[in-house]
């Protein structure tokens, strides 16, 4: 009597489960299982990330309590610049801003009205801080934007190209000039350009204004290019120290791929040099730019104290600056926390996106 030896779906000849071939049901959970894990290590990695930088937060809310209580001085005798004023004023100030109270009642007041977006009322310019930061934030971001986006492509395009002729003329002028601008102060370079620039020297004529935003006496399209006129100079500062960073690191990035043997491959299918560097390289080294690239675009928000100092730029930058020689508690509280939260979440992007670009690091 003859036996039918044909397996059933999913069991081998001796009647194994998984020894022939699979049927649907077992096909579904092998293809997906890779990828739930991998689903599941990247949202574990994500919520680590966002948790840091929770804490990270709080940890700056709390520095920015203590921190700027050192700074020796009286915000109240500040504000009266001088003035003959009554023991009986003086304490009537002291409570209208709550600095007569426990600095553990300012603290826990302090941490609760920031949970709700409400950083008290700036001490000298008697307006809630909030409303402060918005009117200086569009000048800043217009300032520094510029200068990341023209720093970044100069930065990327220079270090690629030294990277790739490592060792020559270019590529040794271009990282010792770039090493020079960096290690330069930014506040001394922004002053040398004044004198050169906007004062004139010898017989180089004053070219550009030696500060501000605007002249005031221009509307419509000359205002626009009134403002650009301004803004040249402290542009010009930023790029020229900010640069040096992000060339230095796509330099080294690009440095490591050099002997990698896809370029190898991608040459011997006949592709031009050039398009093996800017086709398969240069978006291999980009990886670690990404983070370099995500810090400067949290600077962008934190500003430049000094340039905008120096510059008399109406930014962020000069209202902190403004708000230290008092101290203006609240205001430089708030300033400093808008500061490091720009940085801290820009980071926390970064890290959360970088897996996209390699999945390794979600292992």
């Amino acid at each position: 009597m003859s036996t039918d030896s044909t397996p059933l779906p999913g069991f081998g000849p001796a009647g194994v489960e998984g020894a022939g071939t699979a049927g649907p049901a077992q096909a579904g959970p092998a293809v997906r299982g890779p990828r739930a894990r991998s689903t599941t290590a990247y949202l574990r990695y994500a919520a680590g990330k966002l948790a840091g930088a929770a804490v990270s937060l709080f940890a700056v809310l709390v520095t920015s309590f203590f921190l700027f209580r050192l700074i020796p001085g009286d915000p109240v005798k500040q504000m009266t610049g001088g003035r003959q004023v009554t023991t009986e004023q003086i304490a009537a100030m002291r409570r209208e801003f709550g600095l007569d109270l426990p600095l553990w009642r300012q603290f826990t007041q302090y941490c609760g009205n920031a949970l709700t977006g409400d950083f008290g009322t700036s001490y000298q310019f008697r307006t809630p801080v909030v409303d402060k930061i918005a009117e200086a934030l569009p000048a800043t971001l217009l300032l520094t934007g510029t200068a990341f986006v023209i720093y970044t492509a100069i930065g990327i395009w220079l270090g690629s190209r030294s990277a790739w002729r490592n060792g020559s003329f270019g590529d040794r002028f271009h990282t010792a000039f770039a090493l020079t601008l960096y290690s330069v102060p930014s506040f001394w370079l922004g002053l040398l350009l004044i004198i050169t620039l906007s004062v004139g020297i010898g017989p180089i004529p004053g070219l550009f204004p030696t500060g501000g935003m605007e002249s005031g006496d221009s509307s419509g399209f000359g205002y626009v290019l009134d403002v650009a006129h301004h803004l040249v100079l402290p542009v010009l500062t930023l790029v020229a120290v900010e640069y040096a960073r992000t060339l230095l690191v796509m330099r080294s990035s690009l440095l490591d791929e050099m002997g990698s043997d896809y370029l190898t491959t991608a040459r011997a299918k006949g592709l031009r040099d050039d398009q093996v560097r800017r086709r398969h390289a240069v978006p291999n080294a980009m990886l670690p730019t990404v983070t370099l690239l995500f810090v400067n675009l949290g600077n962008t928000v934190a500003g430049a104290i000094l340039v905008e100092t120096v510059f008399s730029w109406p930014g962020l930058g000069g209202l902190f600056y403004q708000a230290l020689s008092v101290p203006d508690l609240p205001l430089v509280q708030a300033l400093f926390f808008v500061f490091a939260a720009a940085v801290i979440l820009m980071n926390t992007l970064a890290d959360v996106l970088y897996p996209l670009f390699d999945p390794r690091v979600a292992r």
